[in-house]
């Protein structure tokens, strides 16, 4: 039996349209590790036309497990390997690419003008001053954050979450990283994935989660 869709399937022209929308659309994106660097090809595939990406991080090759990184890439800035990778998809897609650790002090210098904001860095403080951060100098703008997403456990438990207000988190929400629960790129990326596709239904006018 066909399973029902929640909206209409567009017709191809819809298509178009609906990829021209998202192409004027401006994403940034805070961390360029397992997250935000699967999150990021996704979205360009998807026909987002501006990214702002931030990262202070160089790629490693501990990251090549998960990360939207080559081997003749470490010891790069991951900023600028991800931009060169997106590039590869889509030579028009913008990025605007920034080096360094963001803060509540330079947050808003750097992401002013975006439509939306994918969190994807480790540290939970880091994830609570960056939304704060969103929250109160860009009100307004969605943000798209997760928590828990290691180990091996079933994909199923990562969902997608209307926490509040523009706050959408992803994850099961207890699965730190640890000994016991490592990462996997097939469970990061389904976390990964769950992120740009909200961030798309957001940008496209369904919110719900």
């Amino acid at each position: 039996m066909p399973v029902p869709h929640t909206h209409p399937v567009p017709a191809p022209e819809e298509y178009r349209d609906l990829r021209a929308e998202l192409g004027h659309k401006t994403i940034g994106i805070v961390g360029c590790g397992g997250l935000g660097s699967n999150a990021a090809w996704m979205l360009v595939r998807s026909g987002i036309g501006r990214l702002v990406l931030a990262d202070h991080d160089l790629v490693e090759e501990g990251n090549l497990d998960r990360q939207f990184f080559f081997r003749d890439q470490i010891g790069m800035p991951k900023t600028e390997a991800l931009s060169i990778n997106l590039m590869r998809i889509d030579p028009t897609v913008r990025t605007d690419l920034f080096q360094t650790h963001i803060d509540e002090h330079n947050f808003a210098e750097i992401f002013e003008g975006i439509d939306l904001l994918i969190e994807a860095v480790d540290s939970a403080h880091d994830k609570a001053m960056l939304v704060a951060a969103c929250s109160e100098q860009l009100p307004g703008v969605p943000i798209v954050s997760a928590s828990g997403l290691a180990g091996y456990g079933s994909t199923n438990d990562i969902i997608t979450r209307h926490l509040m207000g523009n706050l959408w988190m992803v994850g099961d929400l207890v699965s730190e990283v640890s000994v016991e629960h490592p990462l996997f790129a097939s469970r990061v990326c389904v976390a990964a994935g769950h992120e740009a596709h909200m961030a798309i239904r957001i940008l496209l006018g369904y919110p719900e989660a």
